[in-house]
């Protein structure tokens, strides 16, 4: 069965295509594009919303003005507000809201709130389904007799006035006893024309399509959709003589005329309903007074408007003591403000609230209630109203918490028990594999506790593990677990540690708490403990594994003289064997000629000049591929293992310089990172000096690169091992200048001969404030020394510019020159190829 119009929904209808011009965009340029798409509106978009509507009635408007509007931007004569549609709306108030507005276009929004399309007033006839009702209706004179008929030769601001003086749009046009009709729409066609004042009849559209008053007006709505035109001549049947104009918006007016006839329907049938509605409001009222459970009704503000026989026979409290006023009469305190606010949120996006709520009564006693709320508003009503339905659950969260105490905790002690400790340490371990971090596990188990019981008496070892819990609980944070598994055995759970030291420190304070005597039976008594700890992940990944495992330490300390922790050694194990493997891993990188030596070019600020390089290392494993300098070197230096490094670094550095030297073609220095570990410790000169002899290379060209970290710990060491260097010939950089020691008095104490600037100060000039002056100070401070400067980590133009400009002596950075292999440096800068060189065992 069809639909009924009141049924039809704006997605129903078809739509206007929806086309976009922006707000600065001229009329001329608008109208264009309305005739480039044929549309007779287009909506104006400024940042994805739409501000306005320029139709081809508003052309007419202006162009009879005669305002020279042409050139101006459509934001100035565009109509506003927009008025919108949601495309769930019913289609018949899409009809209505154009009638009373008086308007032709709703702009109509899809579920998601964006524009769709344009609904207008022809779309709304086309979905009406009132064919019945035309086919009956004559057009009589449902047309306008007051078009005006103007002469051929009249300008498009003649045309324009006409029609805005009649309020139509359209007029005939006479040209040599031809007759022709103009529209809106074409005087859009004309106003795209160059010359304004050209005659409009070229513009006029000479095949008219007619009907006379006697043609029903489902046929002329039938013409008018044939021919996609909005305008039909009404001539006489007689005489042919032309009467009026018929267009769709007297077609309109009759549906409109029809809608409201189908509304009083609609009301009548409402009337009805509601008698019925009535009669389910007095069942609802009574379905309520008799419910047990507590109802209690609220308007928007939270006003109470009505309660039943139960709230009172729960709260205490009449139906006359708390109808006008809010339900704050009944907090308990309990909840916070947050809470309510998360209560109302919930509410608010869902309709519907539950939980459970701690509430007072009128004698003051506390209950708890489970409580539902709903939020009842009728379609159409911005006021809802609130229905809060709730019963006494006092007694029964009473019986769930002893319940839940003899299942979880200890009768003795008030401690969780095994299986509560266990599930907190499932969630715990979750919780720890997520967020990467690591916990522990302490078996603490009292020592010779079975001769207490036999000696004293089991009453006698109840009271010492009673006492023992209290001292126990000294020693855990918050968040942490202690329970008793049974017997005289406790375990202690430990979250988020963040060293093996913090799980020490802790066994350290359980042991201390055993330090003083117990009191049992009027007798002090001294006990000890001892524990076992097992660490996740080291220890295992799963809740059986740890406790296997921290049991089995508990018995080694038993076994090593009790009163002490141990840790689980397979966690010292895995440790020691991991830096075993690594250490192991490392030589022989070394010794397989994993490692490659990497340049980094130099260059002078002035012209950009190669004046260096940068020696720096690079690691290619077998199995793991390229490993950055980052992840090896600090393992390398926590290992004791960076001097091996460094005497690499430096044998290979001096083979290459020695063979770039025999060719002559490199007059610049090769510098070398020295390590602050390896320059702390005796041998850096004599490696350095068996070297440059080893190769014959002339060590004014060889550089050292030390960090201020180098000389921190002992200034009179280090003084002298750069003494000795210096004694070489060999020049001394200091790297990384500005990040570490503070006092620059060993400027003028140490034989430096260069400074390089850490590029963190370099990425932030030459635009931001402070690193500027800090850059200029250095190069200004260096030059007054009379050392050079480097400046790392040039990366752009204009940091290039800065630094010239300071009379920065070197630069090094991406910009110029990225880090490349030995054999692509030396093809780069013409040097000798570094295979052809000899090199000794490191």
């Amino acid at each position: 069965m069809q639909l009924s119009t009141r049924d039809y929904k704006v997605k129903d209808a078809r739509t206007l295509p929806l086309y976009f011009c922006a707000p600065t965009q001229d009329v001329l340029t608008v109208v264009a594009l309305m005739r480039q798409h044929n549309v007779s509106a287009i909506a104006v978009r400024e940042h994805d919303k739409v501000v306005g509507v320029w139709t081809e009635s508003d052309c007419v408007r202006m162009q009879s003005q005669n305002l020279g509007y042409t050139r101006q931007p459509i934001s100035e004569l565009m109509s506003t507000p927009v008025h919108c549609i949601e495309s769930e709306d019913k289609l018949s108030d899409a009809a209505l809201k154009c009638a009373n507005l008086g308007i032709r276009h709703l702009l109509v929004l899809d579920p998601q709130g964006l524009p769709s399309g344009l609904l207008s007033l022809g779309n709304i006839v086309d979905s009406q389904g009132l064919e019945h009702y035309l086919h009956l209706k004559i057009i009589g004179e449902h047309f306008d007799r007051h078009v005006p008929c103007v002469p051929g030769n009249s300008t498009l601001t003649q045309v324009a006035q006409q029609m805005a003086k009649s309020s139509t749009h359209a007029v005939l046009v006479k040209h040599q006893e031809q007759l022709g009709i103009i529209t809106a729409a074409d005087v859009l066609d004309m106003l795209l024309c160059i010359d304004e004042e050209q005659p409009c009849w070229p513009h006029a559209s000479t095949d008219l399509v007619t009907v006379t008053p006697k043609d029903s007006l489902l046929c002329a709505y039938h013409k008018l959709h044939q021919h996609r035109i909005r305008h039909l001549v009404v001539i006489d049947s007689h005489s042919g003589c032309e009467l009026g104009v018929l267009t769709l918006k007297h077609i309109n007016t009759e549906i409109e005329s029809a809608y409201l006839t189908e509304l009083r329907t609609v009301l009548a049938e409402r009337d009805s309903a509601l008698q019925a509605s009535k009669k389910d409001l007095y069942l609802a009222n009574k379905i309520i007074s008799a419910s047990l459970d507590g109802i209690m009704i609220t308007d928007q503000s939270g006003v109470i408007l009505q309660v039943n026989p139960a709230f009172s026979r729960l709260t205490g409290y009449s139906a006359q003591e708390v109808i006008g006023k809010t339900p704050k009469l009944l907090s308990s305190g309990h909840h916070s403000a947050a809470f309510y606010h998360c209560m109302w949120q919930t509410l608010d996006r869902d309709g519907v609230w539950q939980g459970e709520i701690h509430n007072r009564r009128k004698d003051g006693d506390t209950y708890v209630e489970w409580l539902t709320i709903i939020a009842i508003q009728e379609q159409g009503d911005e006021n809802p109203v609130y229905a809060g339905i709730f019963t006494d659950i006092t007694e029964r969260k009473a019986a769930e918490r002893k319940i839940a105490k003899l299942a979880y905790f200890d009768d003795l002690t008030g401690l969780p028990n095994r299986r509560l400790f266990k599930d907190r340490l499932s969630v715990a371990l979750a919780h720890s594999q997520r967020q990467q971090q690591r916990l522990a596990v302490m078996f603490i188990d009292l020592d010779h506790f079975k001769g207490i019981n036999d000696t004293l008496g089991h009453s006698i070892g109840d009271d010492l593990l009673k006492q023992v819990a209290q001292r126990l609980q000294h020693c855990i944070r918050s968040g942490d677990t202690l329970a008793r598994l049974g017997g005289d055995e406790f375990t202690l759970l430990l979250n988020e540690v963040e060293s093996v030291d913090e799980v020490i420190s802790c066994a350290e304070e359980v042991l201390a708490q055993f330090n003083a005597s117990f009191s049992l039976a009027q007798k002090s008594i001294t006990v000890t403990t001892s524990i076992g700890i097992s660490l996740y992940p080291d220890d295992g990944g799963s809740m059986e594994t740890l406790l296997k495992h921290a049991d089995v330490a508990m018995y080694r300390s038993k076994e090593l003289g009790r009163n002490s922790y141990q840790l689980y050694k397979a966690t010292m194990n895995a440790r020691s064997l991991e830096r075993l493997t690594m250490t192991s891993r490392i030589k022989q990188a070394l010794d397989r000629n994993e490692f490659a030596l990497h340049l980094q070019p130099i260059f002078c600020a002035e012209d950009t000049s190669l004046a260096g390089a940068e020696a720096l290392i690079r690691w290619q494993d077998p199995q793991l591929g390229v490993i950055s300098p980052g992840q090896f070197i600090p393992l390398a230096e926590e290992l004791g293992l960076i001097t091996h490094i460094d005497r690499w670094m430096i044998n290979k550095s001096c083979a290459l310089l020695a063979l770039w030297q025999q060719d002559k073609s490199w007059q610049g220095r090769l510098a070398i990172n020295i390590s602050a570990a390896h320059f702390c410790q005796d041998g850096l000169v004599t490696t350095l000096r068996e070297a440059i002899a080893r190769y014959q290379i002339d060590a004014t060209q060889l550089e050292l690169e030390i960090t201020e970290s180098s000389f921190i710990k002992s200034f009179s060491h280090a003084k002298q091992v750069l003494l000795e260097l210096k004694l070489l010939g060999v020049n001394i950089a200091l790297d990384d200048f500005g990040t570490g020691y503070s006092a620059l008095s060993y400027l003028t104490k140490l034989p430096i001969d260069k400074l390089k600037i850490d590029a963190s100060f370099i990425a932030k000039v030459p635009d931001e404030y402070g690193n500027s002056e800090i850059v200029s100070a250095i190069v200004a401070m260096a030059k007054n020394l009379n050392l050079c400067v480097v400046a790392e980590g040039v990366e752009k133009p204009c940091q290039q510019q800065f630094l010239q400009q300071l009379n920065c002596d070197y630069l090094q950075g991406f910009l110029l020159g990225k880090p490349c292999s030995s054999d692509e440096f030396t093809r780069r800068y013409s040097l000798p190829q570094p295979r052809k060189l000899q090199t000794y065992e490191c």
